[in-house]
């Protein structure tokens, strides 16, 4: 699968612009701010109906516009396929295969398989809780539907329950039976995502552990473990016991909502004791890991997107992953620089056909 054309309108920083990829490698280079990123973005955009740096649609609309479409004529399995992504100020984004618009944006996740590389992804290490749950999350969506479902039904009785314990609270008042309703599904809907994230941990684990020795020439051991409250005690049973918190904090506090992953090296967070190159190589070991996933699981090489690369990884390991494009473990690859001798330099090695887009 490759992406073969896009084009885009009024995205970002884009009035108008066209490109015609290369089956193979594509390198985006010039100074910062001229829009790299944006085209990278676009493409991720066209796989997951969103923006991997924005998720607020208005907000990719360039300024002074009142619509944004981004259209990708793919090739995926001998056959043409094209996605189109549009918005306007005021309604509900638009994503069309084939002219033919999906009723549910989820029917999409997976269809166009993506894995972005950026220097946005150090949040997965030092932010909180929630960044993990979504790589976690975005990983298993792409070749399971039953648990985006189970997710995105999981978010709706989670708001719901919030908003009853505020409803209880405002009032003064409390319905055990109605309470119990919304109990049941989080229960129920919590113990799939739990079990499907502990399965895909083991078998995701040692792809990462794999990917993280090859990168650091087997420096030191890295880790991966999954922590969640359903390890400690079932589901119905946290409810119960944390009903009265619940109540207090007028929202739920326990469920697999509240579930990470700890990041070690060498026993040790990699956070605290990591240091830039260790957490650097770490990360991008668990994208590689989550392409080498995807594909394994869909048959298809998930399209690689790689944001100022050099800015991440010293010139021997970007060389590194350029390889396996040359060696056909990775399809597609764009990698955006700032420095384009640098960038050609490294992708001339591979002996596979490119394309330099100087913006």
């Amino acid at each position: 699968m490759f992406l073969k054309s896009l084009s885009l309108l009024n995205y970002k920083n884009f009035e108008s612009a066209n490109f015609d990829f290369d089956p193979k490698i594509n390198c985006l280079v010039g100074f910062n701010g001229v829009g790299k990123t944006n085209v990278l973005d676009s493409i991720y955009h066209l796989s997951f109906g969103k923006s991997y740096f924005n998720p607020i649609t208005s907000q990719n609309i360039r300024h002074n516009t009142e619509f944004f479409v981004i259209e990708g004529q793919f090739e995926k399995q001998g056959r043409e396929e094209q996605i189109i992504v549009s918005a306007k100020k005021g309604q509900k984004k638009v994503i069309k295969r084939n002219n033919k618009p999906y009723e549910r944006f989820s029917e999409h996740i997976g269809f166009i398989p993506t894995v972005i590389i950026s220097p946005a992804d150090r949040d997965l290490i030092i932010e909180g809780s929630e960044t993990r749950r979504k790589f976690i999350d975005g990983v298993i969506s792409q070749s399971d539907n039953l648990y985006l479902n189970s997710l995105i039904n999981y978010g709706k009785i989670l708001a719901q329950r919030n908003s009853l314990l505020k409803y209880f609270a405002a009032n003064h008042t409390f319905d055990r039976d109605t309470l119990s309703v919304y109990d049941h599904q989080l229960e129920e809907l919590g113990n799939v995502l739990y079990e499907k994230r502990k399965a895909f941990l083991e078998t995701f684990i040692p792809i990462f552990q794999k990917r993280y020795a090859t990168i650091s020439n087997e420096r030191e051991e890295v880790s991966i473990t999954y922590k969640s409250q359903l390890e400690e005690e079932p589901f119905k049973k946290l409810l119960e016991e944390n009903l009265q918190k619940d109540m207090t904090l007028q929202y739920t506090s326990v469920g697999t909502h509240k579930d990470d992953l700890v990041f070690e090296i060498a026993g040790h967070p990699i956070k605290k004791f990591g240091s830039q190159g260790q957490q650097k190589s770490f990360l991008i070991a668990l994208k590689l890991a989550q392409f080498d996933f995807i594909k394994d699981l869909s048959k298809v090489s998930p399209i690689l997107l790689m944001d100022d690369v050099f800015d991440k990884l010293d010139e021997n390991r970007v060389a590194h992953i350029v390889d396996l494009v040359a060696t056909n473990e990775l399809g597609q690859l764009f990698i955006s620089d700032t420095h384009a001798d640098r960038t050609e330099k490294v992708v001339k090695q591979t002996g596979q056909t490119y394309k330099m887009f100087r913006l």
